[in-house]
């Protein structure tokens, strides 16, 4: 088996998170109960915890002269499929979605969208312009 991640997070409505992340970014679900339910995010398990209420409050920070929520979670893909997560998401969500290019023409390029779940996550789609910058600065 090859490494995975795996993530909890409180969500606030188990069906509309569901909805959002399988109707509308294209993921499966896996194990689920009332309670919980496990989202199949390019072979990465995310699970989503039903709770009553819970706090985002945290600072943004700047990164060259872009605001960025300090708190985000994404993943990052080839441009194939960063074009097509992003075609996607702007047929559901064209008024919600955010395109930023960072580090231009730097060691580390790369072109990111940002979308709001259900429960106020913001997830960001992230490729690098060259793979092998993702860890050289």
């Amino acid at each position: 088996m090859n490494p995975v991640f795996h993530m909890s997070l409180p969500c606030l409505n188990l069906q509309e998170t569901i909805k959002f992340y399988t109707d509308e970014l294209g993921f499966q679900v896996g194990r689920k109960t009332k309670k919980w339910v496990d989202i199949n995010l390019f072979n990465n398990q995310i699970t989503f915890v039903l709770v009553n209420q819970f706090n985002l409050g945290f600072p943004d920070y700047q990164f060259e002269q872009h605001t960025l929520p300090t708190f985000h979670f994404g993943v990052i893909v080839n441009s194939d499929m960063w074009e097509e997560m992003y075609d996607r998401v702007n047929y559901w969500l064209s008024d919600h979605s955010i395109k930023k290019t960072f580090l231009k023409d730097q060691h580390g390029e790369h072109v990111s969208f940002f979308i709001k779940d259900p429960n106020g996550y913001t997830l960001e789609f992230k490729t690098f312009i060259e793979e092998d910058d993702m860890f050289m600065m």
